[in-house]
């Protein structure tokens, strides 16, 4: 292993996005991530998007750089092999319901100083995932066109992935305590509280709760509080533009010829449109100003007129122009290598977005064959010999790759 977090031992046992994702955060920066799955693979081991082969890209995506340990988790000795495993690790990283076996204060009984981050839904230890906490949120009610009339969810989890990163922060945090007192923890987060939080970092809890009133509830793809639109160009091609500060706002009138039209607006209308809030209050009229001067160019053209300019915009893109368009998901970028995976062929994978100036970046790793690393893990954290492996192989209380 080679990374900033070489000489971390984490065990992960997870399902679906967020665990995964926090243990193969902790895995692409140099930790040692040790997944543990049932012999037939996880919740998870078969869940879309698939390979052509039938594998698992999402399983194949959020498990890169672990080692898998294939265990009869329904079998005692199963079982106690992954808490001996636990023990010796002394991290562990978990979403399954830490009662039993995984309960805290029984692992905690095999060592001390053990630090356990457990996700779960919500604070109570009841069910939640990221798409049923979304809708409580309040951003179906503010996504989608003005005049839909139902709530409109998000495909992206971005509860899970703001929670598998935070749980990998958590995790941090308590191993620096450990470090400093040599005392392990319990570090508990639900995913309703992580949700829940960032409305309120938002201001959205605040403004409902001062104003005594809901905010806009709909804008299509207006940006909220500022001016922001998608705009459609001479060859069909949508393109966001955002102006933020006025700096992006000056840019913007500049490249487009417009300054003359919005100082026009600017005075039949009163609102200054050089304020966030004024430029939000006439969104309408700067779009209707800035839309002819899209529709008659191609993105090609707007690409090599933005160049340099300072304007905030990026064009929509298909997950399939994301891959063939953008430089920054190309192998000649720092983050992104053709990695080959097998039974399903090669193709690119991500690393860590974190770039330290001290420490090399870990070259991206696959992710592990079901059960592929269960004999040297048992060997490396446990010290059992070929031998004794090859009796639980026999007995099925372990499967290798």
């Amino acid at each position: 292993m080679t990374g900033i977090l070489e000489g971390l031992t984490v065990v992960e046992g997870s399902a679906f996005v967020a665990a995964p994702l926090g243990g193969m955060t902790l895995a692409q920066l140099g930790a040692d991530v040790i997944r543990f799955d049932d012999l037939g693979g996880g919740l998870d081991h078969t869940r879309w998007p698939l390979a052509a082969g039938g594998q698992s890209l999402f399983w194949a995506g959020l498990n890169k750089g672990k080692r898998s340990l294939r265990v009869d988790l329904r079998s005692q000795a199963g079982r106690e092999l992954v808490t001996a495993v636990i023990a010796a690790a002394g991290t562990f990283l978990t979403n399954f319901p830490a009662r039993g076996w995984l309960d805290y204060d029984v692992l905690n009984a095999r060592r001390s100083d053990l630090v356990m981050v457990h996700l779960k839904g919500n604070r109570d230890g009841t069910s939640e995932v990221d798409y049923t906490v979304n809708p409580a949120t309040g951003f179906p009610w503010a996504t989608g066109p003005r005049n839909l009339t139902e709530p409109l969810n998000s495909v992206l989890p971005a509860w899970d992935i703001a929670m598998g990163e935070l749980a990998a922060v958590g995790l941090l945090a308590a191993d620096r305590h450990r470090t400093r007192t040599g005392a392990g923890q319990l570090v508990e987060v639900a995913l309703s509280d992580v949700a829940f939080a960032v409305v309120g970092h938002l201001g959205r809890v605040a403004e409902a709760q001062l104003e005594s009133h809901d905010s806009p509830r709909r804008d299509g793809n207006y940006l909220y509080g500022a001016f922001g639109h998608d705009f459609l160009t001479r060859d069909e091609r949508h393109v966001m533009v955002v102006a933020l500060t006025n700096r992006q706002w000056e840019a913007l009138l500049d490249v487009t010829g417009t300054r003359e039209q919005m100082a026009k607006v600017n005075e039949a209308t009163r609102v200054d449109l050089d304020t966030e809030s004024g430029r939000f209050e006439d969104r309408d009229l700067i779009a209707a100003i800035l839309r002819p001067w899209f529709q008659s160019r191609d993105l090609a053209d707007i690409r090599s007129a933005f160049e340099g300019t300072g304007v905030s915009w990026g064009p929509y893109q298909t997950f399939r122009q994301l891959m063939q368009d953008d430089p920054r998901v190309s192998v000649d970028s720092e983050i992104w290598e053709e990695v080959e995976h097998p039974g399903v062929g090669r193709y690119r994978m991500p690393g860590t977005p974190l770039d330290f100036s001290a420490v090399a970046r870990t070259p991206v790793r696959r992710a592990p064959m079901l059960g592929e690393h269960t004999s040297e893990v048992l060997n490396d954290l446990l010290g059992l010999t070929d031998a004794e492996i090859g009796r639980l192989v026999d007995d099925g209380v372990v499967g290798l790759a």
